[in-house]
């Protein structure tokens, strides 16, 4: 899996707000990166494409509620 973020294009949600509270995503050819808007120079966690997809689905289904 890559690690270069050097031209990833990073998002945000279109509710978040300019207090630095969020995490920005990237796609990448083999995954997702993750990183605090806060430290955009900062370090980033890079998921797997089937890692990104199982946690959306346990975000969707409610399944992390009790985590």
């Amino acid at each position: 899996m890559t690690s270069d973020l050097s031209h990833a294009i990073w998002r945000k949600s279109t509710r978040s707000q300019d207090n630095g509270g969020c995490v920005e995503v990237a796609n990448l050819p083999d995954g997702v990166a993750v990183r605090d808007s806060k430290d955009p120079a900062g370090p980033a966690l890079i998921f797997t494409s089937g890692q990104w997809a199982g946690f959306i689905a346990a975000t969707a289904s409610g399944s992390l509620s009790k985590v």
